[in-house]
């Protein structure tokens, strides 16, 4: 059975019980599928079109007609930029620059942390960020979601802790939050014995992750906790509106369209009250007194507007915060910098942030 097969069976059966605490069943047929809108994403450029043609290749079929078990199993994006590497003769093994190694900080078997840490770690205290991976909170894991933090480990000299959290729909909201602050409680405790300097943390997290990264920033300042010093939002989900400009123009796009931020939000949410909850609707949240952020967006993107509007809230709450949008690209193209320019321009972008916050010289 290979790796993806085995996470699979952990997010499906953890325990009989974890499914009895859900309305929605993982094997339950999907809701039905929102009629198509009659528009069309702009033009991807032609490097992320390559990543984009070889869904379709793997077999990859629309999330939003699918179960959870079906879509947690079928080929991603990751999977489409690793065939793309190979056709260019690069090689998907695992940069050695980096180690990693997998510790659980809650009883369940999805509460776990993978450790990157740089292989040629010196002594020396190393800034620490805690990295929550997408994927709607109901599909993917810290397998799909490695190449963000093995990069920012790498180029960072830092040791990034990857948060993997219970999916949805066997556990839904706030679970996935609750986890994000524990993992973030935990990190603070342990991240000296890795030799992490907790006066350099950060928090970043791409899509569903990008919204754990700020709700945990807020978790912090609420309970007194060590404040994060930066958080890296990419394409984050924070704004429950369905009317906004992106939800429209990027309706169609691969690989996440709208009908499917509906299918996730079927899975993680119980009721319609959840989706105004403060920390998933984190435009509507207290945004007073956080860190130095970085949100990142890809234009064709259903989230786009989210991570801009979220921007302009957090700027109306007196934060420092700086919002860019990559052209040509595609939510999932932060993990696609080996072969998509655009995605490389928006890793130095996040790096280059990072770096002036954690005092590090080029």
């Amino acid at each position: 059975m290979t790796l993806k097969l085995l996470v699979a069976a952990a997010l499906i059966g953890t325990s009989g019980a974890a499914i009895a605490q859900s309305t929605t069943s993982t094997n339950a047929p999907p809701p039905p599928t929102p009629p198509r809108i009659a528009t069309q994403p702009p033009v991807a450029a032609s490097d992320m079109q390559m990543v984009l043609d070889q869904l379709p290749m793997l077999g990859t079929k629309p999330t939003e007609t699918l179960t959870p078990v079906k879509a947690r199993i079928q080929p991603s994006a990751a999977d489409a930029t690793h065939a793309v590497m190979r056709q260019k003769g690069l090689s998907t093994a695992p940069d050695p620059a980096v180690t990693t190694q997998d510790l659980p900080y809650g009883s369940d078997p999805m509460q776990f942390a993978r450790i990157y840490k740089p292989a040629a770690a010196t002594g020396a205290p190393m800034p620490v960020i805690v990295y929550y991976h997408g994927g709607g909170w109901v599909i993917a894991d810290v397998n799909t979601y490695d190449a963000a933090p093995r990069l920012l480990s790498k180029q960072l000299n830092a040791i990034v802790v990857s948060v993997e959290y219970r999916h949805a729909p066997e556990f839904k909201f706030p679970a996935q939050h609750d986890d994000a602050f524990a993992a973030y409680r935990w990190v603070l405790q342990n991240a000296q014995s890795w030799g992490g300097d907790t006066s350099k943390i950060a928090l970043a997290g791409e899509s569903a992750g990008g919204n754990l990264a700020v709700a945990t920033a807020i978790y912090a300042r609420d309970n007194n906790l060590t404040k994060p010093v930066h958080i890296l939002s990419v394409y984050p989900i924070a704004n429950s509106s369905m009317d906004l400009p992106s939800r429209k123009d990027s309706a169609n796009a691969k690989p996440l369209n709208t009908a499917m931020l509906k299918w996730f939000g079927n899975y993680y949410t119980s009721s319609m009250a959840d989706m105004q909850d403060p920390r998933l609707n984190l435009v509507g949240a207290n945004l007073r007194g956080l860190p130095t952020t970085t949100i990142v967006n890809a234009q064709i993107d259903p989230l786009r507007s989210d991570g801009e509007t979220l921007a302009a809230a957090m700027k109306s709450a007196g934060d420092k915060v700086e919002q860019r949008t990559f052209p040509g690209v595609t939510h999932e193209m932060f993990g696609m910098g080996a072969v998509v320019r655009g995605a490389y321009d928006a890793n130095q972008y996040a790096i280059g942030r990072l770096k002036a916050t954690f005092g590090i010289r080029n």
